[in-house]
């Protein structure tokens, strides 16, 4: 041994020897060779100090796929970018007019404080941390929901792959949910769990985007509209047919407004899929049963595919406004409407009260899809794998939540009842504050988790914008967080008619944290319209 340690330590000073030397004038070392430092000399990258051309890259702006230059989403862009930038300058102690960033930009509720729903946490950790379900702190119910699905997973573990579409056992309570809800069968098979309704909603438009210049296919998208919508039709390279709801009405939805957009699209493109978000992102709507029946004849009449974004369908705040699911008004008009007008609806456990958006967790239930089509859903699922497994678990938990009786019960309905209660305070606090300052107008909050005030911007603050390249509203939103902390989104993100102004907010933060904001905000645009007055 002691033998083989000293040649060891022999071959190692040699080793360090030779490095200290550098490279000898061993084979390939000589002028013009690949690998020295001599004329003529490259490397394989071009980025060596010889006199070779310089390989340029593969990817670059140009060579790059032109639809995802196009791609925008405003929910993220360059204000929450400087956000981001202006949290790190606190955290270094560089001197700001505020204390900290508020942000209402995005509809994230924990990260706004707001508490997770006992239940269905629970039910995620039991699963994920299986040892839990010895712990005699944690309800029965609980208990048994976490051992049905581990049974449901291969090897018994939440780390394990499950089908393309979901597990068999959360798309039947998925089914049963929505005939709780709807009062009308829902089919498992035709349920598809998604990591998030985003996810589900860019899938169906993967299959519905086909053709070519006037024969590709034409989306029609409310404006204002969440961003998702502008930015998977830019990435598809589908074509964007906007029709505006009307802001004098509460952004009440209007057919001859849809026929309009249809017509004008039919002009450039073949129009195929109608979008509908109820309740409203970001404007707060939500749309009456005779409204929902006046679109489903209008996509019957039209040869138009439905999709419907139902995330919010637990947020509604005002006296008078109902939900009503796509699903549901469809099957109770009967045919030929019920059972011919395609429709894709979607959930999620981001918004609600459950707020979960980082568990990544959603479904989407297709009516009336044909069954080659529904094969070929089917087939592009799989190619994600498997939606997230803690996300389908939250999902599970959502769709069989406790009954009366069951021990978790009472807790379970006094969480949820406290979180849209709060969150019904905020919108009714949001209107009276906005309304309250001239120049700011405020629909109603009737139901999701946004205002989108109007804003009256004086002509100089307009051509002050201009000449640093921004839109008005971004550049009133940009002054407003640099000169407050206050982060919201210029209403231009999310389309708005020419002319008009607007931002969108959250409703999410503390109350008395979103008072604050309100009335800086509110301080903020009297001062910002007496300096371009």
């Amino acid at each position: 041994m002691r033998a083989l340690r000293a040649l060891r330590s022999r071959r190692d000073r040699a080793g360090r020897t030779m490095a200290a030397a550098g490279p000898g004038p061993g084979p390939g070392s000589g002028p013009g060779s690949g690998s020295g430092s001599g004329p003529g000399s490259g490397s394989g990258s071009g980025s060596g100090s010889g006199s070779g051309p310089r390989r340029e890259p593969v990817l670059t702006l140009s060579s790059m796929n032109a639809a995802i230059r196009r791609v925008q989403y405003a929910v993220r862009g360059p204000i929450v970018t400087r956000a981001l930038e202006l949290e790190r300058e606190l955290r270094q102690g560089v001197p700001k007019p505020f204390q900290e960033v508020l942000r209402a930009n995005i509809g994230d509720a924990h990260a706004m404080g707001q508490k997770p729903i006992t239940f269905l946490r629970q039910v995620a950790a039991l699963c994920l941390y299986p040892e839990l379900l010895s712990d005699s702190s944690i309800p029965e119910d609980a208990k048994a929901r976490a051992r049905r699905l581990l049974r449901e997973c291969a090897g018994h573990s939440a780390g394990s792959y499950t089908s393309s579409p979901g597990l068999d056992v959360v798309r039947g309570d998925v089914a049963r949910f929505l005939q709780r809800r709807d009062g009308v069968r829902a089919d498992p098979h035709r349920i598809f769990l998604s990591s998030g309704a985003s996810e589900a909603i860019v899938t169906m438009l993967k299959l519905l985007v086909s053709g070519s210049g006037p024969s590709r296919t034409g989306v029609l998208i409310p404006i204002p509209q969440y961003p998702l919508y502008s930015a998977a039709i830019a990435e598809l390279d589908a074509v964007q047919l906007s029709y505006f709801l009307d802001e004098e009405r509460c952004w009440a939805l209007d057919v001859a407004e849809l026929r309009r957009a249809l017509d004008e699209g039919r002009r450039r493109s073949c129009p195929r899929v109608l979008c509908i978000i109820n309740p409203g992102n970001p404007t707060g709507q939500v749309q009456s049963r005779q409204c929902i029946e006046d679109v489903i004849r209008f996509a019957y009449e039209e040869r138009l595919f439905l999709m419907a974004d139902e995330v919010y369908q637990d947020n509604v705040y005002a006296e008078g406004s109902v939900f009503h699911s796509f699903k549901k008004v469809l099957m109770e008009m009967g045919p030929p409407y019920s059972d011919t007008v395609e429709l894709a609806s979607f959930h999620s456990l981001s918004k609600g009260f459950m707020g979960e958006c980082g568990f990544r967790g959603g479904y989407m239930e297709v009516v009336n899809l044909h069954p080659e089509v529904l094969e070929q859903l089917s087939k592009l699922v799989s190619v994600r794998l498997c939606p997230s497994v803690p996300g389908q678990i939250m999902m599970d938990a959502l769709m069989n939540p406790p009954c009366p009786g069951e021990p978790s019960h009472q807790r379970y309905m006094e969480e949820k009842e406290a979180v849209l209660r709060a969150l019904a305070e905020r919108a009714r606090l949001t209107q009276e504050i906005l309304n309250g300052v001239p120049g700011i107008r405020c629909n109603p909050v009737q139901g999701a988790m946004y205002s989108f005030p109007r804003i009256h911007l004086p002509p100089r603050a307009c051509a002050a914008a201009q000449a640093v390249g921004q839109a008005p509203d971004m550049f009133f939103c940009m002054r407003l967080l640099e000169e407050t902390g206050i982060c919201v989104v210029p209403g231009s993100g999310f389309g708005q008619r020419e002319g008009t102004f607007h931002f969108r907010m959250t409703i999410l933060p503390p109350t008395e944290k979103l008072r604050t904001l309100l009335e800086k905000l509110s301080s903020f645009y009297a001062k910002f319209v007496k300096e371009f007055s």
